[in-house]
């Protein structure tokens, strides 16, 4: 059964493509039969004389109305100004009134049957793009057809065969038209092109003159130090009569702060630049541990970093005042100096700030080069090399990160942190000053230790510590409540280490101490006294009488002769 089904399937592909095959060369034979006949059509009405041409002759007109009679119907010759249409046109059609004999549908289709040939072999079947002439077989009976059932007049034929010979007179005229709309589109498309290729190269020279111009001042100024600080860089006004009052030196752009750093703008970047998780720091991390249990991490700056904020302090920071209560890292005074002002007092009131230098942050260092005078194009330049961001270690990528913990603010070993902080806290100070005035107390402070003292306490004690808390709420600091002593004469009263009760004096058994490893290394010699391993015991032990020397000397003249007599 699939042999004989596989048979016939063979046989049918080959009865059709026959069919093709044979339809394609009577389609060809059809058109090479009609352009002969275009042909010798032509050579033949051009061998002809003007004299030799038949006479013209008129197409007839539209069939006539309905209800109209014949006799009433319009000559040939006024057939346009009865119909209103234009007046006859006369062409050399070579037509006669048989050709537009009225024929039936039947009859159209008989003669157009007996034509022969399938109807897409003819030449003009399908094609919109000509009109087909009136000598063609199958045109001649459309045309007979269209004006015998009323569907066309005969004049509006003639007009429509005499624009299709216009068309086929002009086609050579149309290629020319093609041609030049071809070559427009071509130059277009060149003028295009050219013009996408201009903007290329204008766009890379932009590109190139953008890249120098960022090289350029990526060498010369610095517009960008990190994400949260770098909004004050465009800023480059400074106040400089207030500067040269002070006796400062005058810094408005980062290339001025480079410049007086002597480094340059890179290096300045480099140093400068706040990043969230970086690979390198510019600060040796380690901890201590405290006297009341914990560790206090210590950030000691590198070299170039140091060298900067040397320069900061000795040019900038130490020029500029701070308040009288300071009496931390000030030169000329000392924790005697802090001391002394509440020795032999009825009660002494001792506070303590919580995390002093980490509460000073870059917002607030800022703050204080732009009160001096700075611009804030200087003054953030200036803060961020006098701050750091808390940073701990992370892997990421095998690669080792600090990543930034906290704000950046003062590190502790930095030797600007705390001439900074005396200048952030002036204000602090000064309304410390003003409320222990008005309660008859004295007010000093030696970095994080707030001190008040009077001669009596007259209950006023509890109105102190409660307005002591809130001025340094107010001004950006915390007091650390677990670190408050009030004092009285019967306590040891203690200030910055220092016992004040009768006079300025270090503790006894400090003294004791002293005098006892001095006496022992008379006999058994210095190494032997170091029971801690403390590393520079040496150092240490003259450090120490010198301390005491300078706090009582009176105290200390003993103890530095001691270690005299031992060479």
């Amino acid at each position: 059964m699939s042999w004989t089904f596989l048979v016939i399937l063979i046989c049918v592909v080959v009865f059709y493509v026959a069919a093709a095959i044979a339809d394609r060369f009577g389609r060809r034979r059809m058109q090479r039969k009609m352009l002969e006949d275009m042909l010798r059509r032509t050579s033949s009405s051009s061998s002809r004389t003007p004299s030799s041409s038949p006479a013209p002759q008129t197409i007839w007109p539209a069939a006539t109305p309905t209800g109209a009679s014949p006799a009433s119907a319009p000559a040939p010759a006024a057939t346009g100004a009865a119909t209103g249409r234009p007046q006859s046109r006369t062409l050399n059609l070579d037509l006669s009134s048989s050709a537009f004999a009225p024929i039936t549908d039947a009859e159209a289709k008989r003669l157009a049957g007996g034509l022969g040939g399938a109807l897409w072999a003819n030449l003009w079947f399908g094609r919109r793009d000509r009109i087909p002439p009136a000598d063609d077989p199958r045109t001649a009976i459309i045309d007979r057809a269209m004006v015998g059932q009323g569907l066309i007049t005969p004049d509006e034929l003639a007009e429509i065969h005499k624009v299709g010979e216009q068309m086929e007179a002009l086609r050579g005229d149309l290629s020319t038209v093609h041609h030049a709309a071809d070559r427009a589109v071509e130059q277009d498309r060149e003028a295009r092109r050219q013009l996408k290729e201009q903007k290329k190269r204008e766009s890379a020279e932009r590109k190139q003159r953008h890249a120098e111009a960022v090289a350029l001042r990526r060498k010369t100024d610095i517009v960008y130090l990190g994400r949260g600080v770098s909004k004050g860089l465009a800023d480059r006004r400074s106040h400089v009569e207030k500067l040269q009052s002070l006796g400062l030196p005058v810094l408005s752009t980062p290339a001025d702060v480079a410049g007086a750093l002597k480094v340059t703008i890179p290096r300045l970047r480099w140093l400068a630049y706040h990043s969230e998780a970086t690979e390198i720091l510019h600060y040796v991390r380690f901890t201590v541990p405290k006297k009341s249990g914990g560790v206090r991490e210590l950030c000691a700056p590198h070299e170039d970093m140091a060298t900067a904020q040397e320069w900061i302090l000795r040019n900038i920071l130490d020029k500029v005042p701070v308040h009288d209560a300071a009496h931390g890292f000030v030169q000329g005074r000392s924790t005697v100096t802090n001391a002394t002002p509440h020795v032999a007092a009825g009660v002494v009131v001792n506070s303590d700030l919580t995390d002093f230098f980490p509460t000073i942050t870059v917002q607030r260092v800022i703050g204080v080069f732009r009160q001096l005078g700075y611009s804030p194009a200087a003054s953030t330049t200036l803060a961020l090399l006098c701050t750091e961001a808390p940073r701990r270690k992370v892997t990421y990528a095998g690669k080792p990160l600090f990543v930034a913990s906290g704000p950046r603010a003062l590190p502790q070993g930095a030797c600007t942190s705390p001439a900074l902080s005396n200048l952030v806290a002036r204000r602090m100070d000064s309304r410390l000053t003003g409320i222990a005035t008005k309660l008859g107390f004295r007010y000093t402070r030696y970095a994080d230790d707030l001190t008040f003292s009077a001669s009596s306490d007259e209950g006023k004690v509890g109105y102190l510590l409660a307005r002591i808390r809130h001025i340094t709420q107010d001004e950006g600091f915390a007091v650390n409540e677990a670190k408050t002593r009030i004092l009285r004469p019967g306590d040891r009263q203690t200030v910055t280490g220092i016992v004040v009760n009768e006079r300025p004096g270090v503790p006894r058994d400090l003294v004791r101490r002293l005098r006892a490893i001095l006496h022992r290394a008379q006999r058994e010699g210095l190494k032997s006294q170091n029971r801690e391993n403390h590393p520079h015991f040496e150092a240490w032990l003259r450090g120490m009488v010198a301390y005491v020397h300078m706090v009582n000397p009176k105290q200390g003249e003993p103890l530095r002769a001691a270690l005299q007599n031992l060479g």
